[in-house]
């Protein structure tokens, strides 16, 4: 029968299979970790100990013990459409590529709990940080500078000095669609928010840029909704617009599922895309290219963001300098039959 187990958390520890095993707690540390003066068999002996135990090694101990941790703590807002959970599948592909595991924190676009997460992932001695653009409290801020842990910032770029980041700039993607329902002579360009986080925001003043370029701007064209981004919102935004008067000839939407849920409310009413009005989105979400008809949208790297980025991370946290502080994977506008 395997040793007693602690009566405070039940975990099987390290002196527990030095037991089983025959061997000081320094010798199966050692085994387990694969240093190469081990005996092969005594090896054999710790790791058989181990797995009858079902021992699993403690990453936070082992990470106090030699001061070198394998998690990387990563803030994202949110993982309900495909936007960030491809953005997550390109760091941790990269990451564990490199024997690292990601720490995952879902702060909900509140600054308070972006805050409380990083601390609570502070306690865990992460080797590095990755965070989802640059709004944030100050605290956060004051947190991030005072760990000394190496961080990459997402989604967005910045020139700061020593300030590390990848993404493409919000604003220039919008301007660049706008631009295009322009060049399709439309006139009357309403731009529908949702969420209205930071890059949001950034993508109206993209849209707001280019309307007053064109002198076509005027403030009842944009439509503001703090609600979270969603087909039904959508809807509901589209036929809002399309009861406004002077009538509107096409609408940009913040993103993909606004757009898709004002296709298929288009269809539902008997609407005419583009011809009556064009509609387009933003981010290339899952199914725009199946919509009836498939959605004029901007095409975003999410999972390109994201192996850039891990790649940035892992040669801060060797101490090396990225041949640049910030990567611009770029964007593209992907034209289809709703414009």
């Amino acid at each position: 029968m395997p040793p007693t187990r602690p009566r405070a958390t039940g975990r099987v520890t390290l002196a527990d299979v030095a037991g089983v095993a025959g061997v000081s707690a320094i010798t199966v540390s050692r085994a387990l970790r694969g240093e190469r003066a081990v005996d092969p068999a005594l090896v054999a002996r710790v790791k058989a100990a181990a797995d009858r135990l079902g021992y699993v090694p403690d990453p936070a101990a082992r990470a106090l013990a030699s001061r070198h941790s394998t998690h990387v703590a990563l803030l994202v807002p949110m993982l309900s459409n495909a936007l960030f959970v491809d953005l997550l599948e390109g760091v941790q592909r990269t990451l564990r590529q490199s024997g690292y595991q990601t720490l995952i924190g879902i702060t909900h676009y509140d600054a308070a709990e972006e805050e409380q997460l990083l601390r609570e992932q502070l306690l865990h001695r992460p080797a590095g940080l990755l965070v989802t653009g640059f709004d944030r409290s100050e605290a956060t801020r004051t947190l991030i500078r005072a760990s000394g842990v190496p961080c990459v910032h997402l989604m967005e770029m910045s020139s700061v000095e020593g300030v590390y980041s990848v993404g493409f700039s919000q604003a220039d993607a919008a301007a660049a669609l706008t631009r295009h329902l322009l060049e399709r002579g439309r006139k009357r360009i309403a731009f529908a928010a949702a969420q209205l986080d930071p890059r949001t925001l950034q993508r109206l003043e993209g849209w707001r840029r280019e309307m007053q370029a064109a002198g076509l701007y005027a403030p009842t064209l944009e439509w503001r909704n703090p609600a979270p981004s969603s087909l039904e919102l959508g809807a509901t935004m589209f036929e809002q617009i399309l009861a406004q008067s002077p009538p509107v000839d096409a609408v940009f939407f913040c993103n993909d599922d606004l757009a898709q849920g004002a296709l298929l409310t288009a269809l539902r009413m008997g609407i005419e895309v583009p011809k009556r009005v064009a509609v387009a989105g933003f981010n290339d979400l899952t199914g725009s290219d199946q919509m009836l008809p498939p959605l004029t949208t901007v095409r975003t790297p999410r999972a390109e963001i994201g192996v850039a980025a891990a790649g940035m991370l892992l040669a801060l946290m060797r101490g090396e300098a990225p041949p640049t502080s910030c990567v611009d994977v770029g964007y593209e506008v992907v034209v289809r039959q709703s414009t």
